[in-house]
């Protein structure tokens, strides 16, 4: 159904009935989109990946051309695992990619796939991902003085955009770590707040490898947010067909996918 029209107005427009709209709608909801062309996947160097998740009943996974802003390749798995990823990363690889760098939200499952299909590309960690997970871990108001300090280091992430801010957030981290290994180290871990706060300190430390790419190659980005605002997009759209079957809604979101690859159409 087009943008901004009700069943209605598509008749009135149209000349069909509203049953004979459901008729040819159902009709192209029952076919797969037809293959990209090979041309889609050429020179493609910089990627994204991310999922979203529809009522916890399934999970769109897609990777999208950094440059063009466009998805090459979706698939609907049940979950964001090593097992239904891998096929996805395999079908792009049989294509012909092999990307300079992927941004990725740092799903370790996801991670361990996609290095062991191109063990040479470079894994930009988001850092909107990183920021948002660490800040729920360290709560609103952190009791210590040493949560206090992290939380404030873990708001200023998503806004590192130079060289210099980079040096700035690594050195105030070192010196944050220095200053609070021991203490968080000899906490208890059957406090909940406690056994967070080390998986804060944990979640930079095992990130910080792969959080500035982007610095010294531009065409990487640094967050997942091209996708996220994709996804948005996408689900406003589907909200308007609630109601169709689980088969009609893959084939809707693959169809979706597919007119924004080869016409980047605002409407369907």
């Amino acid at each position: 159904v087009t943008e901004g029209f009700s069943i209605r107005q598509l008749s009135r427009l149209s000349g069909h009935s509203p049953f004979k709209l459901k008729q040819i709608k159902n009709y192209w909801l029952s076919k797969e989109p037809p293959a990209l062309s090979q041309r889609t996947y050429k020179s493609i160097d910089y990627l994204v990946f991310d999922g979203t998740y529809f009522h916890k009943d399934g999970c769109l996974a897609l990777f999208m051309n950094v440059v063009s802003g466009k998805p090459i390749q979706i698939a609907y798995i049940e979950r964001e695992n090593y097992e239904n990823v891998f096929p996805i990363i395999t079908k792009l690889r049989d294509k012909g990619i092999n990307p300079i760098a992927i941004t990725t939200d740092g799903h370790p499952s996801v991670l361990r796939a996609l290095k062991e299909i191109w063990p040479e590309t470079i894994l930009q960690r988001c850092l909107f991902h990183i920021q948002n997970q660490g800040l729920m871990w360290l709560r609103t108001f952190p009791k210590t003085e040493s949560g206090k300090e992290l939380r404030s280091l873990y708001g200023t992430i998503a806004r590192i955009r130079s060289a210099e801010e980079m040096i700035v957030f690594k050195i105030r981290y070192s010196k944050w770590h220095l200053k609070h290994k021991n203490y968080i180290s000899s906490l208890p871990s059957s406090l909940v707040a406690f056994k967070d706060l080390k998986r804060a300190m944990s979640l930079i430390n095992n990130a910080m490898p792969n959080m500035f790419h982007f610095i010294t190659d531009k065409n990487i980005v640094s967050t997942t947010n091209i996708l996220e605002g994709f996804f948005s997009q996408l689900k406003h759209q589907y909200r308007n067909h609630r109601g169709l079957s689980e088969r009609h809604k893959i084939s809707y979101l693959k169809w979706f996918c597919y007119f924004k690859t080869v016409k980047n159409s605002n409407t369907f």
